[in-house]
Formats: structure tokens, C-alpha cells, sequence
């Protein structure tokens, strides 16, 4: 499992690159990769609940990003292997 955050570096870069982002984001999900997107507060930037991919699967999908590409935000993915969960998460564990 992964934990990406993308951090806003550039925020004056992001409006003309917001549809191939939300396009991005939606192949995530399409893909079955991306399992949660949300806002980093304040209007910091992103975070990404991802699985079903490996670290090298990961990092290519997170440079496809046209934010990540036009250095709109910085990106960082953290593995977590999880070790406890919620009857609901159990197939992270996977």
C-alpha cells in the first residue's frame, strides 16, 4: 500500500493542467490502483491512498502526472506495509 502526497510547489502552474490531472487521477481509480484522493488542508496540495501496484508501477504512474511533470507539486510516496487493520481494510493486507 502507498501513501502519496503531492505538496504544491507551483500553484500558479495548475489551472491549464487540471483536466489532464483529473483525468490522472480518474485512470487511478479506472485502473483499480487509486483508493481514496483527497485535499491536504489548508490547500496544500493532495494525498493518494494507492494499492495494487508495485513500488516501480507507483512511481511511474505518479511522474505521468501532468502536475508532477510540470512541477505544479512535489511528490512523495510512502510503502506501508500494513500489520493491523480494520475488518474493512483486511485486503490491504494482501
Amino acid at each position: 500500500m502507498f501513501v502519496i502526497t503531492l505538496r504544491f510547489a507551483d500553484k500558479t502552474k495548475a489551472p491549464p493542467l487540471m483536466d489532464g490531472h483529473n483525468a490522472w487521477i480518474k485512470r487511478g481509480f479506472d485502473d483499480g490502483v487509486f483508493l481514496l484522493v483527497g485535499s491536504l488542508q489548508p490547500n496544500a496540495g493532495g494525498a493518494i491512498l494507492a494499492h495494487n501496484a508495485s513500488r516501480s508501477e507507483i512511481d511511474v504512474r505518479v511522474q505521468d502526472d501532468p502536475f508532477v511533470a510540470q512541477g505544479v507539486v512535489s511528490a512523495e510516496i510512502l510503502d506501508v506495509t500494513p500489520g493491523r487493520t480494520d475488518d474493512r481494510l483486511a485486503f490491504l493486507k494482501a
